[in-house]
């Protein structure tokens, strides 16, 4: 575990803040880790023209320790996730996933928090028991803490005993179950299940939702509970997803990626994959990864850049048109900086500068072939080894890297 450095105060000056209702051009400051109503006279000053700043994205849905285990690639689509559940027993026994799982927990967890960070998500909601290694003070994301879970009706050993859970949890907090996971009746039948023993209730947060009916969607959202899509992993599963649209006027929908045992890379992948074919506008779907998904998971801080929330943002290029496509069709290597608490945590190298005056040590990677310039406290060796695309440089050679440079920015 790293000490991290003191939080420094900065203004990022010209750029378009970009919100699901609005777009502003005012700077934007940043004191004390949070976003700030006035700038300081001697705050740090970036000059960020032509560029687009966003929210930190809010993963809905993840289970952070399986993102390097290899997926599942034969069997799908399932009729339930009962079945898949089924399957999956069988590839675990595969060497190639049993040498995965050998992997320290500890480490997986950072990866999967590594992964979501590199991608433009500050804030991650991780669906499993809790372990030691999600307390470090230096986890790659921050974490939803305040929450009650049970996995699935129909799977109960897995984790806290349904109804149990759902009382013990306060209804100012959310409660995440896996629910309606299929398209046979068995899915579908669960939401009743659920509503008879009284646990579908406004806090109540349903992971996937494929097999809900259209009377299932309006039961939902009279109840004012909330679903959470993941589409990726839907279909590779299941072979279809739910139609996001009712819930997502209603305001009752978030998005997340699962994980990369069953899902998309990650959330910017997941949002590229839907952003034409969703039957949402890209305002809505920005919305399901900042101000939905922090309502849905009650974390009113996160998921805006206004005076008191906290400064999670990621910086893009202005590509024109339509601001969210910036950054919803884009790939992660191309993210300019991601920024956690109002200081860099990964960003092109250009950004060395506000690295230095925060305190915050990097090391040169490549991320998907492109250089980086990352946080040493995440630049693990052992980490950044389990995650694809994620390289260390610092075998290269100054002038190999100049060359690198040249390339990326001339």
């Amino acid at each position: 575990m790293h000490a991290l450095p003191a939080r420094t105060n900065a203004s990022l000056c010209h750029a378009g803040v970009v919100e699901p209702e609005s777009v502003s051009r005012a700077p934007l400051a940043i004191r004390a880790g949070q976003i700030d109503a006035s700038i300081a006279a001697w705050a740090y000053r970036i000059d960020l023209r032509d560029h687009l700043i966003f929210p930190g994205l809010i993963n809905a849905h993840d289970h952070l320790h399986v993102n390097t285990v290899p997926p599942l690639t034969d069997g799908a689509p399932f009729p339930n996730s009962y079945a898949w559940i089924e399957a999956f027993q069988e590839h675990f026994k595969k060497p190639e996933v049993a040498a995965a799982l050998r992997v320290s927990k500890s480490l997986r967890m950072q990866q999967g928090g590594l992964k979501n960070l590199l991608a433009g998500t500050t804030c991650v909601a991780h669906h499993d028991p809790w372990h030691p290694s999600l307390d470090a003070t230096d986890f790659p994301v921050a974490l939803l803490r305040n929450y009650g879970w049970s996995y699935a009706l129909g799977w109960p050993e897995y984790g806290p005993p349904v109804e149990q859970s759902f009382s013990a949890t306060s209804p100012l907090l959310p409660w995440f179950i896996h629910l309606a996971e299929g398209t046979d009746g068995v899915a579908q039948s669960e939401l009743a299940q659920l509503d008879r023993l009284g646990c579908l209730a406004s806090n109540s947060v349903l992971i996937h939702g494929v097999g809900l009916s259209e009377t299932d969607i309006e039961r939902v959202i009279e109840i004012g509970a909330s679903v959470v899509w993941c589409p990726a992993s839907n279909h590779a599963l299941l072979g279809r997803s739910l139609a996001p649209k009712r819930l997502c006027e209603a305001g009752r929908l978030a998005l997340g990626s699962d994980s990369r045992l069953s899902g998309a890379r990650d959330l910017l992948d997941e949002l590229r994959r839907v952003i034409d074919n969703a039957g949402l506008t890209t305002r809505q779907l920005l919305s399901l990864v900042t101000t939905h998904a922090a309502s849905v998971l009650r974390t009113p801080s996160r998921g805006r850049l206004v005076p008191g929330m906290h400064a999670d943002m990621v910086i893009v290029e202005d590509i024109g048109g339509d601001p969210m496509r910036s950054l919803l069709g884009i790939e992660r290597s191309q993210i300019r900086a991601v920024v956690r608490d109002g200081v860099p945590h990964i960003a092109d190298p250009d950004f060395a500068e506000w690295f230095a005056v925060t305190g915050i040590e990097t090391e040169r990677v490549t991320l998907d072939g492109k250089p980086k310039l990352l946080a040493r406290h995440l630049a693990d060796p052992a980490l950044i080894a389990l995650e694809p695309g994620l390289a260390l440089v610092n075998d290269m050679s100054d002038e190999e890297h100049e060359l690198v440079l040249e390339a990326r920015y001339c």
